[in-house]
């Protein structure tokens, strides 16, 4: 299988502890777990890892408002010269405005890291070139597919999932995911978009709400308890051309293989129903049990690499996935058993 990674990914690496579940806990999301998952990968056979060119920044427009682009350009460099703080300082959001007050669109740096921002997520001096790496990850992935090749895995890092058209949040910058989808639906193509990460691809269902050309589908973890709370439940379909077009598939917290198979079934149903010619995978393997949410094990990882065998080019790309051990194990898993 083809895999694409890039290096710069590192340039974002978090380091400031976060408050969760009461306690300061060190960030979950860095460098390390592409790393983790590049190591494991270079271990199965007929792996081909390379380097994704840079992506082209007008693809971005796909997904994204071009303010909101030029904020994650500039965001840093302006953060430090409005607050003095250091080139490893880590900007954070601190206020946000309130709903259903009308106000002029901000200017200043602060102001406008509560606007774009829907989490405690900071943004580094290396967020934004690591965000296109993560990107050109996903969009190389889409091309090789598109010219021919039966499937491509993007170890995207940052992830993007949670990336709506002008936020970000989750860990998330630029949405990979829906780059991929978005850069296959220009190009002509009927694609579908299936999401496994234990969270609500909220930033994905955003970005093609209104469209009726992109199927998006997710898997998750009960949203009336579990990040990111607000979005994910069955009744939200799309809107307007894309009504119909939007599957949530809630599950109950601690849910098993049984009940993640059954809900494999539909979604895969609904991806032929649709007439997709192309599947987009969003793997996260924070289903594992020791993430907390779902209660996928071990074993059942090479069964959910079989499950997503659509028949279609498929392109996965990375999402979430945390625990010690399980990064390693899982994600070869999947791809081993569905290639």
């Amino acid at each position: 299988m083809l895999v694409y990674t890039h290096p710069d990914h590192r340039l974002h690496d978090p380091a400031e502890p976060h408050r969760f579940g009461g306690v300061l806990l060190p960030p979950a999301e860095t460098a390390a777990r592409a790393d983790r998952i590049l190591s494991a990968l270079t271990r199965l056979e007929a792996v081909d890892v390379a380097c994704p060119p840079p992506v082209d920044e007008r693809d971005l427009l796909l997904v994204h408002e071009p303010e909101y682009l030029e904020f994650l350009r500039t965001a840093h460099d302006r953060w430090r010269a409005a607050t003095g703080a250091p080139a490893d300082g880590e900007a954070v959001a601190y206020i946000r405005p309130l709903p259903g007050i009308p106000g002029r669109p901000p200017t200043h740096v602060d102001a406008q890291l509560g606007l774009y921002s829907n989490d405690v997520d900071p943004i580094l001096e290396g967020t934004w070139p690591a965000a296109l790496s993560a990107a050109a990850s996903a969009v190389a992935a889409a091309g090789a597919v598109h010219g021919g090749h039966d499937a491509a895995y993007a170890l995207s890092r940052p992830p993007g999932h949670h990336a709506g058209p002008a936020t970000f949040g989750g860990y998330c910058y630029l949405n990979n995911t829906a780059l991929a989808a978005a850069w296959l639906a220009a190009r002509g193509a009927r694609v579908a978009i299936l999401d496994v990460d234990t969270h609500h691809g909220n930033g994905t269902q955003a970005v093609f709400w209104n469209r009726g050309d992109v199927l998006t589908i997710s898997i998750h973890g009960d949203p009336e308890v579990h990040f990111p709370f607000f979005s994910g439940f069955p009744e939200e379909r799309g809107d307007g051309a894309g009504s119909g077009a939007n599957l949530n598939i809630p599950l109950p917290s601690g849910s098993r293989w049984p009940v993640y198979r059954s809900a494999l079934e539909e979604a895969i149903g609904a991806v032929s129903s649709f007439g997709a010619e192309v599947l987009v995978v969003a793997l996260g393997v924070d289903t594992h049990v020791t993430d907390g949410v779902l209660a996928l094990t071990d074993e059942d990882y090479p069964l959910l690499g079989q499950a997503l065998r659509s028949g279609l080019p498929t392109v996965i790309v990375q999402e979430g996935g945390y625990g010690e051990g399980v990064l390693e194990q899982a994600v070869p898993a999947v791809l081993a058993a569905f290639a």
